[in-house]
């Protein structure tokens, strides 16, 4: 999709795909798999307890239950069947622009009332907004779910153990469910601390979506873990089984052995987005100094702020038709999207330098 949606001459930025040689492991994972002719349908739990395991080395949590799991076909599904357990229809599903596009779209494909709670100028959540929506939210008696992108999409922002934790209490206090995006979890910059929501307190009557899809470039190869809270382990019992059809077992497979073997490859390639991080912001400084770049705490993304171009609320369509550079534009993340675009960082320097280079001149 990436490298074929545009012609030829446009070099695309915008979806999030890595341009990167896949984890070996992971290669020998399929690769065994076809050659036994292993390519039937998923079962067992060898998914869950590679991101048991993972979620304790990498992030110090040991309170993730295999037997509190289920897998689900991708992240983005997983979002959907969690927001079906808690919500009926009609009812307010909360979510915090600008943020992932789909957040919207899937929302309301299945009859959900989208209620928007906006970052701060700062790019965190703010907690008062947060407050009035959760008590928007649940008037007149509905129930509400509260959609968490975690590390945030496109801001790369991670949310801290305090914004947790306030943000389960004020769920708690509202009577909310939590359903956590927490796909990008493995992709945080060096030196920063990624937070499982599920592990704050008050977090146990949440719901996480965890795949390797994003952090091990497995876009392809679809498989995602959805992971109850304790107190949240009855409503996941409820979850139909005929949705762990729709994974697929190679996929399983494939995200298995990423999460068992390949941290190696995880690091290097946190390395090399750094360096990517740092890359983007120099060529900015130096060509486009008006756009504003705060570098990410996590994802492969990066939110740029246009607005000072005066290229007006879509500046994606203008670097597309004058420089013949793919991004995404801002307008489908919501409120705070105007103006501004998202590119991918996940490529090589020399791709980098030459989308600053296209992007410079669609402004000559």
């Amino acid at each position: 999709m990436k490298w074929r949606t545009y012609p030829e001459d446009v070099l695309p930025l915008w979806v999030a795909e890595m341009d990167v040689p896949l984890a070996r492991p992971v290669v020998r994972a399929v690769t065994d798999a076809l050659e036994l002719g292993d390519t039937g349908y998923p079962a067992g739990t060898a998914y869950a307890e590679a991101l048991a395991a993972f979620a304790g080395k990498r992030w110090g949590w040991n309170g993730l239950a295999v037997e509190h799991t289920a897998i689900v076909p991708d992240v983005m599904l997983g979002v959907v069947e969690m927001i079906k357990l808690v919500t009926g229809p009609g009812d307010p599903v909360v979510v915090n622009p600008p943020v992932y596009p789909p957040f919207f779209q899937f929302v309301d494909h299945m009859d959900r009332q989208v209620v928007e709670a906006p970052l701060g100028p700062d790019g965190r959540l703010d907690l008062g907004i947060l407050e009035d929506s959760f008590r928007q939210a649940v008037g007149g008696g509905r129930r509400a779910a509260h959609l968490l992108c975690s590390p945030h999409n496109p801001t790369g922002t991670v949310h801290t153990a305090g914004e947790l934790a306030a943000v389960a209490a004020l769920a708690d206090r509202y009577g909310v469910r939590v359903v956590a995006d927490e796909i990008h979890a493995p992709l945080v910059a060096q030196g920063v601390d990624f937070v499982p929501y599920l592990s704050v307190p008050g977090g146990e009557s949440g719901l996480s979506l965890m795949s390797a899809s994003k952090a091990w470039n497995l876009a392809g190869l679809k498989a995602a873990l959805a992971v109850a809270g304790p107190a949240a382990a009855a409503d996941l019992a409820r979850l139909p089984e005929e949705v762990g059809h729709g994974p697929s077992h190679v996929g399983v497979i494939a995200h298995t052995a990423a999460l068992s073997d390949g941290t190696a490859w995880l690091d290097a390639l946190l390395t090399g987005l750094d360096d990517n991080r740092r890359l983007l912001a120099d060529l900015l400084a130096e060509h486009l100094p008006a756009i504003g770049y705060r570098p990410g705490e996590a994802t492969y993304l990066a939110w740029l702020d246009c607005r000072a171009l005066d290229l007006g609320d879509d500046p994606a369509d203008v670097f597309l038709r004058r420089g013949r550079v793919a991004l995404n534009s801002g307008l489908p993340f919501g409120t705070g999207g105007a103006g501004h675009v998202r590119l991918n960082l996940a490529t090589s320097p020399e791709i980098i330098e030459e989308g600053v280079r296209r992007m410079a001149a669609a402004l000559r």
